[in-house]
């Protein structure tokens, strides 16, 4: 079994320095950063399970993170010609598994009141940028009608955490990620994050959509709790005590009369400990929830959330549709597939069936993930297309969809392709996409939910014609 990613670690130790040269005197008292250990587990085999976690998620120059798009480009075979009827299709969606995501989608498209679809997506490091997951929102709200942001964390767990038109910065929060083993107790929300602060303590988040109107506190009820209050726009909504006799995960709403972009969290006295806060906008739409951690794997919904917790999560968030995607940091262990991970897959897999047993799941594969194998080349890692039958194979038969990224992508050798087009599409450590790739895989997936959702409008009228 393979102990460590040392070809792609000794990648990224070369890149630090080559970005630390490059920088020269603006970043001269900036630490590089490392690879840092990921999640260990008990059993020989998966004693020194890591991952690189640490990355920007902009082109160069890495600092300051600022998002920005880069031109498509142009002249190279970069994504699939899909219109060889003979070509797999990219999602499968077969014997109804997405109807129930198709159902309310639809609804929302005709605009019936109070028609808004809940989708909760799942993911790794891209996912922690809100690259793919952010391009993916506005695409179908642009379609389909905004909803509102979502779901946002209260506190950057990582530098470079960002969710596409949010603003964020707080101060005294004590910050806790499943990645890590500091929050031993499972509670971690819906997000995957704990934070808990004493008085003074203070988030900040601004949202380029001053439409919302309705925001939600996610936050931890415990003896001897403190309080925390909200303001929008400058005006105090409430204040919530979190005392209580007992641990119990608890959502605290709050209402504008008119569209507010700038909240601001304070806790007013003692400790309170938040999982983040959602914001949503008035009428029917999308609200697409990026919750990504970074250096998380299939095993963070298995092993580090606790199960009750995050039911109670999941069942207060209510979604539509759950997207399970992970599989990028599994890929660096070979027995770990081999032996474990379509066990933890279908785990997961349950536990979210019987926390939302309306909502419908959908396993969206890994992209490409490559490596060099020689001093010009680049191939792809052998356990992506493994990960990815895996993946497949579960999801029909658990009754899931299954959306595949890598082929969507182009396939075998896509990393080597992205990473020599003008511009970059992905970047040097072959995994994580830049801005433009990240939109090209969104910009996809939103066409194959397009066709999923006509076909469930065509089953919808013979069945109706029929009777």
């Amino acid at each position: 079994m393979r102990r460590f990613p040392f070809h792609t670690a000794l990648t990224m130790a070369l890149l630090a320095l080559l970005l630390a040269g490059a920088r020269g005197g603006l970043t001269a008292h900036r630490p590089a950063r490392w690879p840092a250990a990921w999640l260990t587990v008990n059993g020989p085999d998966l004693s020194q399970f890591t991952a690189l976690v640490d990355f920007a998620p902009d082109s160069v120059p890495l600092l300051p993170l600022v998002r920005h798009v880069d031109a498509t480009p142009a002249g190279l075979p970069l994504l699939p010609d899909r219109r060889n009827a003979s070509a797999p299709q990219l999602l499968e969606d077969g014997d109804g598994v997405l109807d129930r995501f198709y159902g309310a989608l639809w609804r929302t498209e005709k605009g019936l009141p109070g028609a808004v679809t809940q989708v909760l997506h799942y993911g790794d490091s891209p996912t922690t940028a809100d690259l793919i997951t952010g391009d993916i929102r506005a695409l179908l709200q642009k379609r389909y009608g905004n909803g509102g942001h979502g779901f946002v964390l209260i506190a950057k767990p990582w530098a470079w955490y960002q969710h596409t038109g949010v603003d964020l910065s707080a101060s005294g929060w004590q910050i806790f990620p499943a990645t890590r083993f500091e929050a031993r107790d499972g509670w971690y929300g819906l997000g995957g994050v704990s934070f808990t602060g004493d008085a003074g303590a203070t988030s900040r988040i601004v949202f380029k959509d001053p439409r919302h109107t309705r925001f939600q506190v996610w936050f931890l009820r415990q003896p001897h709790g403190g309080a925390f209050s909200l303001e929008a726009e400058g005006v105090r909504l409430g204040q919530v005590d979190t005392a209580g006799p007992a641990p119990l995960a608890e959502v605290a709403s709050f209402q504008t009369p008119a569209g507010a972009s700038r909240l601001e969290l304070r806790v007013e006295e003692g400790a309170v400990r938040v999982f983040g806060i959602s914001a949503e906008a008035p009428g029917s739409g999308v609200v697409y929830d990026s919750l990504g951690l970074n250096g998380a794997s299939i095993m963070v919904l298995t092993r580090r959330f606790n199960a009750a917790h995050w039911t109670s999560a999941l069942t207060q968030r209510e979604p539509n549709l759950v997207v399970i995607n992970y599989g990028t940091n599994e890929a660096d262990f070979a027995g770990f597939i081999d032996r474990q991970y379509e066990g933890e897959l279908r785990e997961a897999i349950r536990r979210v069936r019987a926390a939302v047993p309306k909502a419908s799941i959908l396993v969206m594969s890994p992209m490409d993930r490559g490596y060099r194998n020689g001093p010009s080349e680049i191939a792809t890692m052998a356990t992506i297309p493994q990960l990815v039958a895996i993946q497949r194979r579960v999801a029909k038969e658990t009754g899931c969809g299954f959306f595949d990224t890598f082929d969507a992508m182009g396939g075998e050798g896509t990393m080597a392709r992205w990473y020599n087009a003008q511009p970059r599409l992905v970047s040097a450590d072959f995994i994580h996409p830049y801005p433009a790739g990240g939109k090209l895989i969104a910009e996809i997936f939103v066409r194959e939910i397009g066709f999923g959702l006509n076909r469930f409008k065509l089953r919808q009228i013979l069945v109706s014609s029929s009777k």
